[in-house]
């Protein structure tokens, strides 16, 4: 039961998680960069896809996320 409380997924848009949750950029700028936010590709890609392109691990920026207050 205790996923039930996690507000982010490795599926999401990069896009939809900064548009909806505005403390999540701090977390995918440490992991992706600051270009990311000016990349076309974040209205299509999701957490997974960036990770495996900036070879980082999807489910340690998940779980940073998952942290935030």
């Amino acid at each position: 039961m205790a996923d039930a409380k996690l507000k982010f997924n490795k599926d999401m848009l990069i896009g939809d998680v900064v548009k909806s949750h505005p403390e999540a950029e701090k977390v995918i700028a440490k992991y992706f960069g600051g270009g990311c936010f000016t990349c076309p590709g974040i209205k299509m890609e999701s957490i997974a896809f960036g990770a495996m392109m900036h070879s980082v691990d999807a489910g340690a920026i998940v779980k940073e996320l998952n942290e935030l207050k």
